[in-house]
């Protein structure tokens, strides 16, 4: 029985043109090469699972090769590159800096690197998780890295750059390695599975992907785990089952639900997902994960950012059709919302459930709102006719109670431009006057809580700002009217910079126009405190008469 090498070893690039989703930096490599500008120090960082060990490897076996190809790539038939196959090789040195951190492990390496190479030209020196070194270590590998011999090469390999000291980072040629698309991903997984003689629906390798995050080796080990409880068919359900992933059919049945205002088909999908054991945070995430992707589907020029398979991505063309843009900003924002609260919430499915009751909520207006436009012109149509042709100075104080009814409309001309533009389609008019009509909608003590705590996410590049936010809150007054007081004068100048834009956002989120907001400062008690030890004694002397007879008693001094 020949021994298992997992997938991930067994189909690791050896060549540049083989290595996944990174063609920009082995170009560069390879032109390297064909150029003979070989930089004595490199530095790869990028995510897991990229191909950074890998391009190294690869790079420093074709600079050794003994007889490269015209397309300057390695021959695999020289006595370096076999050497190099069968991991032989004394030109080629890798170093895991995770375990090997310290000060004396650098200057070993230092001494190895005075010796040159015995076949090839080049000793190659690949240190790995190179942001591991100590601060001594990197001290000591400072100037060896900035001259080496002319057959030394370095090439370090992080995954967290930023660890790694500046005057290292100035003595190396950086290249920074991009996580791997999914579209790459699954090309890449079709072809092990062609190769091991498995079968592997599209959408199945499409969730591979998607789990793996953009890293080919948490991609490769997936699909072994996937072969080894599924044998040489692998599914889309089966997927799910081993990788706990909600199927995406969930969320759009919740979006056609909420598209139908069906709150209780709603409530009983979230209740079916948490029967299967999900969790009601990533049920929320993972929703308005999906509005996103609804919403960049509606664009041909967008519709590229949806990283999925073809398939999906024509599932999602099909429900962005039947999503209007202004529901889909809407439920970005409640799921948003929900998704701020839900960390702090002690009901958590409630908030999650309330969530869902306001998506199915967006679209109710326009279908209950549509017949409100129709009995409006009747009493108005009856009522002038018969009366305004004999007494017409009685027919004035008539229409007086009627105008009270006018004001629920926020700007009578508004609508009256609305209805006479779209003359030719009689469909518009009903949808955009209930708009009109709801668009100053009460709201409780709660709501307006939670519109002021979303601020802090709105204006989250604004310190100073973030800074009153978080200390202070608006005093509602009436469903019209706030009061902020603030402790002084510079927060106050402070806030007006940033005032209309946080009463826009207000308003927006309270469906409410009518809102103000006014702005005081907050008044202290400013007469005389006792300061000075002096003072003090004074002021326990009008206390009690006794402290000063104790003073002169113990000849005490204020000090």
């Amino acid at each position: 029985m020949d021994q298992y090498i997992v997938s991930a070893r067994k189909y690791r690039p050896t060549t540049f043109e083989s290595v996944v989703g990174q063609s920009a930096l082995t170009q560069t490599l390879r032109n390297a090469i064909r150029q003979n500008h070989l930089a004595h120090a490199y530095l790869f960082c990028g995510p897991r699972g990229v191909g950074k060990t890998t391009c190294a490897r690869i790079f420093a076996k074709t600079i050794n090769c003994l007889n490269p190809t015209a397309d300057h790539d390695a021959c695999n038939q020289c006595e370096s590159c076999m050497a190099f196959n069968e991991q032989r090789s004394f030109n080629i040195h890798e170093l895991d800096a995770a375990s090997n951190n310290s000060v004396e492990d650098i200057r070993t390496l230092i001494q190895e690197v005075r010796i040159p190479p015995q076949i090839g030209k080049y000793s190659v020196y690949i240190i790995d998780e190179v942001h591991m070194l100590s601060q001594g270590a990197f001290n000591a590998l400072l100037k060896t890295l900035e001259e080496p011999p002319s057959y030394a090469i370095f090439i370090l390999a992080t995954t967290e750059k930023h660890k790694v000291l500046p005057t290292i980072l100035s003595r190396c040629q950086v290249y920074d390695f991009s996580r791997i698309t999914i579209a790459d991903t699954i090309h890449h997984l079709q072809y092990v599975a062609k190769q091991e003689g498995i079968t592997a629906s599209e959408d199945a390798l499409n969730v591979i992907a998607q789990k793996a995050d953009g890293g080919m080796r948490d991609a490769l080990s997936i699909f072994d785990q996937l072969v080894a409880f599924c044998g040489n068919t692998i599914t889309y359900e089966q997927v799910l089952e081993v990788l706990n992933v909600l199927d995406s059919d969930y969320y759009f049945k919740v979006v056609d639900a909420a598209l139908q205002t069906n709150a209780y088909a709603e409530l009983l999908l979230l209740n079916e997902v948490l029967q299967r054991g999900f969790d009601a945070g990533n049920f929320v995430t993972g929703l308005a994960q999906h509005l996103r992707d609804v919403l960049v589907s509606k664009d041909a020029a967008t519709i590229q950012l949806l990283e999925t398979s073809d398939a999906i991505r024509k599932h999602y063309a099909e429900q962005a059709a039947h999503c209007s843009a202004p529901w889909l900003f809407r439920a970005l924002d409640i799921m948003n919302t929900c998704d701020i609260q839900y960390r702090t919430a002690k009901n958590k499915r409630l908030t999650v459930e309330l969530a869902l009751i306001q998506l199915s909520q967006i679209a109710a207006p326009q279908v209950v709102a549509q017949p409100a436009p129709q009995p409006a012109p009747e009493p108005v149509a009856p009522q002038p006719a018969p009366q305004p042709v004999q007494p017409a100075a009685k027919s004035a104080p008539q229409p007086a109670p009627k105008i009270p009814t006018l004001p629920k409309m926020p700007t009578i001309p508004s609508v009256n431009i609305a209805a006479q533009q779209p003359a030719a389609t009689p469909s518009t008019p009903p949808t955009e006057a209930p708009q009109k009509q709801e668009e100053n909608r009460p709201f409780t003590l709660d709501q307006f809580v939670d519109a002021w705590a979303g601020l802090t996410h709105i204006f989250k590049d604004e310190p100073r700002l973030l800074a009153v936010l978080a200390e202070y809150r608006p005093e509602l007054v009436d469903e019209q009217h706030c009061v902020l007081t603030l402790a002084n004068p510079w927060q106050q100048q402070e806030f007006k910079k940033f005032g209309k834009q946080v009463m826009n956002h207000i308003r927006a989120v309270l469906h409410n126009d009518s809102l103000q907001l006014s702005l005081q400062v907050a008044k202290y008690d400013t007469s005389h405190r006792a300061y000075t030890p002096e003072e003090k004694y004074k002021e326990f002397v009008k206390q009690n008469a006794e402290v000063a007879n104790l003073k002169s008693m113990l000849n005490l001094q204020i000090e």
